[in-house]
């Protein structure tokens, strides 16, 4: 393990014994504030995993979160599944739909593959908002009994921080395999990917379902914080919110979109106590953003700190990410070399 390897798992290291210790000194609101930046920061993750990673036009990532949260709340609700079991239920649900609609959207690419995508979602959701008998319709499931453990805010907030440490950690292990390298050399140039032997429908549509799983753990999630589940989790314009929350935190780097979350739900809890026109706020800072920091936010803080470069997609020269941080891809003249030599 190189120097910059162990200053990264230092500092994860370090910041997780910081958020650890925060129960402690903060009142109940904040700890609810922050495990919803946590749910919310790995939903966006999973999305970059596919959007900043594999250049999948996801629009419609939320129709995972939504189905996790459902599969969750109604394992317990309508099974009286153990919680244990309704955990494993949520990211099985999820996956399974992220297998569905990419068999049938992996065909397409680019924008028809979002739009695609978006209209089979939406189809998702209208089932669940019509649904009254067995999801509760547009008034959704509250009440979700959970064990004492992580039914108090203190108990929820761990679990919940736990819960995010470990997707997180296998995400990035994810990131840097054999797979994320091909999966970025895919996004980069898919037609010279094919052309060494790459299957790139097959690697598009693993990135996927994994993108889905780690999105129904967030839902799971979002259940054990709220106690509750609504057919808005599932709607189109959330998936809008988290795409944007890629963008702000930068979705060449691993730890962006969480950073992205913070920045989004901050925003909106804290402008909105003194304005409702809080998404104005949120405008001007996206397009200073898209004119003077490209990057995102935790890519220029990065960079300032001399640990990020850009990656150059598609021209051969970007150097790759060190550390946790680890955002963008190899080269893809060099990882198809590297293919070539390997057959």
């Amino acid at each position: 393990m190189g120097p910059s390897k162990w200053r990264s798992a230092a500092l994860a290291v370090a910041g997780l014994a910081v958020l650890a210790a925060l129960p402690w000194v903060l009142s109940r609101f904040y700890l609810y504030f922050l495990g919803s930046i946590l749910v919310m920061g790995l939903l966006a993750t999973s999305l970059n995993l596919v959007l900043g990673y594999g250049g999948m036009y996801q629009f419609h990532h939320a129709v995972f979160y939504g189905t996790g949260a459902y599969a969750f709340a109604l394992a317990i609700t309508k099974g009286n599944a153990p919680v244990w079991v309704a955990l494993a239920a949520a990211p099985v649900a999820a996956a399974a739909l992220g297998l569905v609609m990419g068999l049938i959207c992996v065909r397409l690419s680019k924008l028809y593959f979002g739009m695609l995508q978006i209209s089979l979602g939406s189809l998702v959701w209208a089932i669940v908002f019509r649904w009254y008998s067995f999801t509760g319709g547009d008034d959704g499931i509250h009440g979700v009994a959970l064990p004492d453990l992580i039914s108090s805010s203190k108990g929820a907030y761990y679990f919940v921080l736990a819960a995010v440490a470990l997707c997180l950690w296998f995400m990035n292990r994810i990131v840097n395999s054999p797979f994320g390298k091909i999966f970025q050399a895919i996004r980069d140039n898919p037609e010279r990917s094919e052309a060494i032997g790459v299957d790139v429908q097959r690697h598009q549509l693993l990135g996927l379902v994994l993108a889905a799983l780690f999105a129904g753990i967030a839902g799971s999630l979002f259940v054990v914080v709220e106690g509750s589940v609504v057919p808005d989790l599932l709607f189109w314009t959330l998936s809008m919110e988290i795409l944007i929350m890629c963008l702000l935190g930068g979705w060449f780097t691993f730890l962006g979109p969480m950073f992205g979350a913070a920045a989004m739900m901050g925003l909106r809890t804290f402008a909105g106590m003194y304005t409702e026109y809080w998404t104005l706020i949120l405008g001007l800072l996206l397009m200073v953003l898209i004119f003077f920091l490209p990057e995102g936010l935790f890519g220029f803080f990065l960079k300032r700190a001399g640990e990020h470069e850009r990656p150059a997609a598609g021209r051969g020269e970007a150097k790759r990410v060190p550390g946790f941080a680890g955002a963008a891809a190899s080269p893809v003249r060099r990882t198809a070399a590297a293919l070539a030599e390997e057959k």
